[in-house]
């Protein structure tokens, strides 16, 4: 096992908040160019590092430093950070300088033809460690290991993974309103637990890897914000706790024996086993009427959605249950997938990529595995019986942030399982702002064949309607009741007594709002 990255405490966090303001993610866009930023999103650093050195601002060496991966001279580093300085920035872990700049974060720094090799002299510095200006609700800066687009190298078991796809997506699905106590479980470098921090009283923040737990402190730290860090597996450190929202990006990667594992994305388990036992007992650390969001993916042997209402059926308490599949690969695209994310490929070797691609194919053959869904996972602990069994497939853009449109669909949901049907017809609704309505048919025919009721936003959902329902939903402008714009209908000789539960479903998926 590997030192802990970086260490923040002190009056050395606020030098460097010092040096790092106006270091934002705007800031390197226009430093580097559109053509560099999109490179960067293939994981591609050359046009940057170029057009960051033939700029000589302070932005520009923190970006060749943390972000890219170049070497800088002594002296540059001193103007890069002033407040903080050269000797700070090794003592917190985030440089090395001359000969130390091969140690433990290079898992291959023995090597005599590593890249590093060729950078000697006391006076070379470069970064020990990854880190960048980050933006959402707020400006943050988040560090973590370096990348193998930098390195050069394949990653370290223990690696400490950055901001990617999978959190990025964690981040913007998550329920986002006031609650008392979050638990992200799995943390990593920690960017779930900066979130929560916004709308939570506290913050707790688990991991297996104390490496990762560095990396959490180091961000708490730097960005001030306040997190209890605690060492263990799953929902082990919070046993006998209850919390308002977990959330968890959790190590869900099935990893055969044979193939490539890190801690970021192996929990040690068999098959699908992590996100099976996550689902199942989750419940044991909601508070009454809580809330879980994960990511996970689960084996797929007959249909997809069996497996899942077995696990939350195992749960020791009752839980409503939203599941979303966004995504399907069979066997063998599922291995090359995460083999190219290991950097087991066969331009490196051969025989360690087939070997390693045979160890899955082999492995979910023998369990009968047809395939593997991805998803997304929210869970709340049913306050009496459990209401709501939402498990669908949605394979369509989502909007970003996703979260605000869950949350409505949540409260939406809630409302109706509160409102009887005479309270539906009391109760005044508005076609919200991204409903259409389309109209297909014969060009010569007097009326539409089709039509569809679409939503814009959020998952835009269609459904199909008839005259009637088409009708209602024109009729929705807040003026008047369901049952008043019900009883228009009828007095025009439109039939609308089917409509209520099509008016529920409405409301449900936010075509309607109250």
């Amino acid at each position: 096992m590997r030192a802990a990255p970086v260490n923040l405490t002190g009056a050395a966090a606020s030098h460097l908040r010092l040096d790092l303001d106006g270091w934002t993610v705007d800031a390197i866009a226009e430093l580097v160019g559109e053509r560099a930023v999109r490179a960067l999103d293939r994981e591609q650093l050359v046009p940057a590092r170029l057009a960051a050195r033939a700029d000589g601002s302070r932005a520009s060496l923190l970006t060749r430093l943390f972000a890219l991966g170049d070497t800088l001279t002594v002296a540059e580093v001193s103007r890069a950070l002033p407040t903080l300085g050269l000797e700070g920035a090794v003592a917190s872990g985030l440089v090395l300088v001359g000969d130390e700049r091969r140690e433990a974060h290079d898992p291959q720094a023995h090597d005599p033809d590593s890249r590093h090799a060729d950078a000697g002299g006391s006076d070379a510095v470069r970064a020990a460690v990854d880190l960048r200006p980050y933006e959402s609700d707020r400006q943050w800066w988040v560090a973590s290991d370096l990348g193998e687009s930098v390195t050069g190298h394949r990653l370290a078991e223990d690696h400490v993974l950055g901001i990617g796809g999978a959190s990025l997506t964690l981040a913007s699905i998550t329920m986002r309103r006031p609650v008392g106590r979050v638990l992200d479980l799995g943390t990593g470098c920690g960017i779930q637990a900066l979130h929560a921090a916004t709308h939570a009283e506290s913050v707790v923040a688990t991991d297996i890897s104390q490496r990762a737990l560095a990396c959490a402190a180091f961000n708490a730290a730097l960005n001030e914000v306040a997190l209890d860090l605690r060492l263990g597996s799953m929902l082990e450190p919070v046993e006998g706790e209850q919390f308002d929202l977990v959330v968890s990006n959790p190590p869900f990667v099935i990893t055969p024996p044979g193939a490539p594992s890190f801690e970021y994305r192996d929990g040690g388990m068999a098959g699908d086993g992590i996100v099976g036992s996550l689902v199942s007992n989750v419940g044991s650390v909601l508070a009454p009427g809580g809330v879980a969001q994960m990511l996970g993916n689960w084996e797929i042997r007959d249909g997809w959605s069996d497996r899942i209402e077995e696990w939350i059926a195992a749960s020791p308490v009752p839980l409503d249950a939203w599941v979303i599949q966004r995504d399907l690969l069979d066997a063998a695209e599922y291995a090359e997938t995460w083999l190219r994310d290991a950097g087991v490929v066969p331009e490196r070797g051969r025989a360690e990529f087939d070997a390693a691609y045979e160890a899955y194919l082999a492995d979910f053959d023998r369990r009968g595995v047809k395939g593997i869904g991805f998803g997304m996972v929210l869970l709340r602990r049913a306050v009496g019986a459990p209401t709501l069994r939402r498990l669908e497939e949605f394979e369509g853009p989502l909007p970003t942030p996703m979260g605000p449109h869950l949350l409505a669909a949540m409260d939406a949901h809630d409302w109706l399982e509160a409102t009887n049907d005479a309270e539906l017809l009391d109760a005044r609704l508005t076609a919200a702002p991204d409903v259409t309505r389309e109209t297909y048919g014969r060009a010569l025919a007097a009326d539409p064949e089709h039509i569809l009721i679409r939503r814009g936003g959020s998952f835009g959902r269609a459904v199909r309607a008839d005259t009637a329902l088409a009708g209602f939903v024109g009729a929705c402008d807040g003026e008047l009741a369901v049952g008043q714009i019900l009883a228009g209908l009828g007095a025009l000789g439109v039939e609308a007594g089917h409509l209520p539960p099509a008016v529920r479903d409405l409301v449900r998926d936010g075509f309607l709002l109250r």
